[in-house]
């Protein structure tokens, strides 16, 4: 199906039995959140809300909320986008077999975004921010914000739809000090396309004009989130996505997207910024108040009947979830053009995406002899953790495959497989005061941690423990341990206070458990605040290990040392428990868990719907 507009995609979705329509009045102040959050953790269906209170403008949810519904919706150009994407990956492909993707290559080339003209598009009419849906999501956000926006910008020295960048950053709409419908703050991050064109403007000393598109064809928003092959312009992307052509208006000076359903237009100037946030995000805790910029509203526009489209981000899995599966599926054989070698790297979901990274790779630099220690796979790691976004994650656990094939997706099988081969004296290795990711207050500051990574090459080492060792039953006041999987356990220990007493503690802590003897089964140990949760379920490891902790200042080790500058140990401990620095962690408010039980009940818009 070719969509036109949002209201199209919903018309299909709903008639194949993949939206459902909720009639009663809800509340954009949690309860649409709380509401959609509850569907999609059961797998079910998107969501239009008909009845925003406050608002005369319809909302909808959960559009990507499974793979299945995004492939459906793209179902008649998936197969063609997929080949275009590994041409320009790979273009001896198309030397080889030049007749094979004519058909991909015409979608491409109709799909191209040039239909712009100047003048307000008919369908249009100016509003103000106050006439949109104000949802706010978590209890502590500092306000109402876009959470599918895609934020358009053009590179100032080369103007121009061609020379654009469109990326999803968070917009607030309202709180903190921002001036109703005059303002409105863009949360955009390192490594961002929108950096680089507010420098360029910054050094001619002009503002920098930026569109914020929200709705539209269902392709228009995902190609504001694809990691694109070099050369390739969202637009484009977006185009071909959806096989037709999109419609470009420039009113003011600003681009305009004549197919999305709502525009925000504006400027941001050098140097201005203001407070935004708390935001519950996608790490699961809330992201803080920082200073971010602020753009000037200069007009917003809205098609008839237009409709808003949000998600909902929290502890992972959420909405965003499935939009990585979905990159993955059509991109994903993109990371081994940039990075020889590699052949698979995973961005663990349960860790909140940046914290955690599984990584496949060669072992080919002496191939005459037998693999003794990494080699050609520590090139690779640091390739990895050079390459775009993969630049902002802490762990990276990097593994060369044995006899039999291996598999990121298989999370427990592959941690095994490192930890039964990993020299913990040799195949740890540290970077410190670099680069994270915003959203991680583990770290020293905004932006900055430190990173290690986890190598393991050759023949098992070790056997991992099957239950909690004994040795570690025996620690006083740390009684509560827990086996998280084979080779991990958790165990439970007094509230963190500062790193000054942490450092004695964990050295203490130590010294006990190498008096009573080695522990070559158990490579890794969390210390942490509650061992029950932590070893409930894997995903409540991978979440609470890997958010709470920062390399450099939470990893200890038993019997560590350092050769030369090297740190070694017999056994990695983790200390996992949340720090006071840290934001505090998403929790539903129990009221509006209450309140939204009403749309569920016989007779309800969304009576028999599944639910989590």
């Amino acid at each position: 199906m070719i969509y036109r507009s949002l209201e199209e995609c919903i018309i299909d979705l709903e008639k194949n039995g993949h939206l459902v329509r909720i009639r009663e009045e809800v509340d954009p102040h949690l309860e649409m959140a709380a509401i959609h959050m509850k569907v999609f953790e059961a797998g079910g269906p998107a969501l239009l809300f008909e009845n925003v209170k406050g608002s005369k403008f319809r909302a909808v949810s959960n559009l990507f909320g499974t793979v299945e519904r995004s492939k459906f919706m793209f179902r008649e150009t998936w197969e063609s986008v997929q080949e275009v994407i590994a041409l320009r990956n790979d273009p001896m492909k198309a030397l080889k077999n030049p007749f094979k993707h004519v058909g991909a290559g015409f979608a491409a080339k109709n799909a191209l975004p040039l239909k712009k003209s100047d003048g307000m598009p008919a369908a249009m009419r100016e509003i103000n921010i106050a006439d949109l849906p104000l949802i706010k999501h978590w209890q502590e956000d500092g306000g109402a914000f876009v959470t599918l926006p895609q934020v358009y910008s053009e590179d100032p020295e080369k103007p121009g739809i061609m020379n654009s960048n469109l990326g999803m950053y968070r917009v607030q709409l309202n709180g903190n000090e921002y001036e109703l419908n005059k303002e409105v703050g863009i949360h955009y991050q390192i490594h961002r396309g929108i950096g680089i064109h507010q420098d360029k403007a910054n050094k001619q000393g002009a503002p920098l004009k930026v569109s914020i598109f929200i709705g539209g064809p269902p392709a228009h928003t995902l190609s504001a989130v694809m990691p694109l092959p070099e050369g390739m312009s969202e637009l484009t992307f977006a185009g071909l996505l959806s096989g037709r052509r999109f419609r470009y208006s420039y009113i003011d000076g600003f681009c305009v997207s004549n197919d999305a359903d709502f525009v925000i237009t504006g400027e941001i100037h050098q140097g201005e910024t203001k407070p935004e946030g708390p935001f519950g995000d996608h790490l699961g805790y809330y992201s803080l108040t920082h200073p971010f910029p602020v753009m000037r509203v200069h007009k917003v526009y809205a098609k008839q009947n237009a409709i808003f489209p949000f998600t909902v981000v929290g502890r992972p899995p959420q909405e965003d979830t499935a939009f990585g599966a979905l990159i993955h599926e059509l991109t994903g054989s993109a990371i081994k053009q940039e990075i020889p070698g590699v052949k698979e790297v995973h961005a663990v979901d349960a860790a909140g995406v940046h914290p955690l990274l599984f990584a496949i790779g060669s072992e080919r630099y002496t191939p005459y002899q037998q693999i003794k220690q990494p080699a050609e796979i520590l090139t690779i790691a640091n390739r990895i953790l050079g390459t775009g976004q993969l630049s902002l994650a802490k762990y990276l656990f990097i593994a060369a495959e044995d006899k039999k094939p291996l598999d990121t997706h298989h999370v427990e099988e592959f941690l095994a497989f490192v930890l039964e081969r990993i020299d913990l004296r040799r195949d740890i290795h540290f970077q410190t005061n670099t680069t994270i990711d915003t959203l991680d207050y583990s770290g020293t500051g905004l932006n900055t941690g430190s990173k290690v990574i986890f190598a393991a090459v050759g023949d098992k080492k070790r056997d991992l423990c099957q239950e909690v060792p004994e040795i570690l039953k025996e620690i006083p006041g740390y009684e509560k341990a827990a086996l998280v999987m084979p080779g991990i356990v958790a165990i439970q220990g007094a509230a963190f206070t500062d790193y000054s007493q942490a450092q004695e503690e964990l050295k203490s802590f130590c010294m006990s458990i190498q008096e009573k003897g080695s522990l070559p089964s158990c490579p890794l140990i969390i210390l942490c605040d509650d061992s029950a949760f932590m070893s409930a379920e894997l995903n409540n490891f991978l979440w609470a290990a890997f958010t709470r902790s920062n390399p450099s200042h939470d990893i200890y080790g038993i019997n560590s040392q350092y050769e030369f500058k090297h740190w070694a140990c017999d056994n990695v401990i983790i200390d996992a428990r949340i720090k006071p620095h840290q934001a505090p962690p998403l929790i539903p408010d129990p009221a509006v868990e209450e309140n939204i039980k009403r749309l569920f009940v016989h007779g309800a818009s969304l009576s028999g719907v599944p639910t989590a």
